[in-house]
């Protein structure tokens, strides 16, 4: 069977991946996280259309559904876990502890694999997703972590430990949670979708790059309401 490893949907997953490992190399080398976040949101962006390339050049394949996956796991696994890592050394501490407790918020990048590992085998990730999608989680991270260099947020080292296991649970947890795979763009089926957008919007041109953790904090507590509200309903 023939592989073909250049095609124009690889191109930009690998594009997604350069991306992350640069998002790295600004919060360990220069010390930025800015410029980590903002690499971290291009490279959602290569992430979104490598896909709808793929399917529009009809050149879906096994190779570029791997490729994805350990693009995703560089950029929004590694990378966030990268800039936590780089928040506790900024945060100051309620009580006295070794630095080495630091080096836990890794954990954020070995749960981002397994969330990507379990969502490559799952079929029922079509149209939700089972967890926190890792694309949405590293964005909730890396705006904390620029609020967190900027100076205007302070957060205790002892909430950062707290954050990267909640973070974790949210990425395997059996929550489903809305995706934005629009199928139509009638407002009956895609009223959650809409309305979280202008939500988001809205926070964003109010807030900043805080609005940014405060749309993530929306999205998965309205994830979470819809879940239960459907469990309940059953």
């Amino acid at each position: 069977m023939k592989i073909r490893l250049i095609t124009i949907p690889n191109l930009l997953t690998l594009s997604n991946m350069i991306c992350g490992i640069l998002a790295i190399i600004s919060t360990l080398v220069l010390d930025n996280m800015e410029y980590a976040f903002a690499l971290i949101i291009l490279a959602a962006v290569f992430d979104f259309f490598d896909g709808l390339v793929a399917r529009a050049l009809h050149q879906s394949s096994p190779i570029g559904v791997q490729l994805d996956s350990l693009s995703d796991v560089v950029s929004f696994g590694v990378a966030p876990a990268v800039m936590m890592l780089r928040m506790w050394k900024l945060s100051p501490a309620m009580w006295e502890m070794s630095d080495w407790f630091g080096y836990f918020v890794l954990i954020v990048a070995a749960f981002s694999s397994l969330r990507l590992a379990k969502f490559n085998i799952d079929d029922s990730q079509t149209t939700e997703f089972e967890g926190l999608a890792t694309p949405a989680n590293a964005l909730l991270l890396g705006a904390l972590g620029v609020m967190i260099e900027s100076g205007e947020w302070t957060l205790p080292r002892e909430s950062l430990l707290l954050l990267a296991v909640i973070s974790s649970y949210l990425l395997v947890c059996p929550v489903r949670m809305f995706s934005f795979k629009f199928k139509g763009f009638g407002w009956k089926e895609n009223a959650v979708r809409y309305l979280f957008i202008l939500a988001a919007v809205l926070l964003v041109a109010l807030l900043g790059v805080g609005g940014v953790v405060w749309s993530m904090v929306l999205y998965i507590l309205l994830s979470a309401t819809l879940h239960y509200v459907k469990i309940f309903k059953k």
